[in-house]
């Protein structure tokens, strides 16, 4: 094997839990390659007041300070397994944890260490394809959030005309088979010839209770 084919196979490793110096490099890398869908997965989440928000895979932090520039936004929490590039987050947006508008935590999406109910918005770019299945996290996302709570998950489907089969099949049912409603795909910007898209749904607003007769 050559040097350049274990070069990339290398830095292909570090996309899904950057480490060290490279990590750095890669962490900083994406926020500059994703910045077209980042921007335009920041205008699907329509910040309101008082939003409490948490983005899954937030990476070096980027889209966590454009949507802290929102003033209405009362607190952005970015989750995240490396804590390399939770580093370059944490020095990204030092100025809103100091505030405690911003928060980091290191974990899986499997298991949020956070309770029901506590976020109006989850949103997440390209880190989809890093979850070893979606059941798990799409049930802990519908857990914290709030009553009426939306969900953005934003991810690549194909490249320079190809489509590509798979994560976006899977997406849809799986949001409506775990209890989202008003579940849809929306086509987003072309980023480095790579086709992007969202999918979104709802939390339902209100339980629904049967009285029995």
């Amino acid at each position: 094997m050559g040097f350049k084919k274990r070069f990339s196979e290398r830095i292909d490793s570090q996309h899904g839990k950057p480490k060290g110096f490279l990590g750095l490099y890669i962490g900083e890398k994406m926020v500059r390659q994703h910045r077209p869908e980042t921007c335009w997965t920041l205008k699907l989440l329509n910040p309101q007041q008082n939003d409490r928000v948490l983005e899954l895979g937030c990476g070096a932090g980027y889209a966590m300070k454009q949507l802290l520039k929102k003033s209405i936004v009362e607190q952005v929490v970015g989750l995240d397994l490396s804590q390399t590039v939770l580093q370059s987050a944490k020095m990204r947006n030092r100025k809103e944890i100091n505030k405690g508008r911003a928060k980091l935590v290191q974990g899986h999406v499997n298991q949020l260490a956070f309770q029901d109910g506590s976020f109006t918005k989850v949103f997440s770019i390209h880190s989809v394809y890093f979850w070893n299945d979606l059941s798990a996290p799409l049930s802990e996302i519908y857990r914290v959030l709030m009553p009426g709570g939306k969900i953005i998950v934003v991810f690549c489907n194909g490249k320079n005309g190809e489509a590509w089969n798979g994560i976006e099949q899977k997406m849809l049912p799986m949001l409506k088979l775990t209890g989202f409603k008003n579940v849809e795909l929306l086509k987003g910007p072309d980023s480095r010839e790579f086709h992007t898209v969202a999918v979104i749904g709802e939390k339902e607003k209100c339980l629904r209770f049967e009285i029995d007769n």
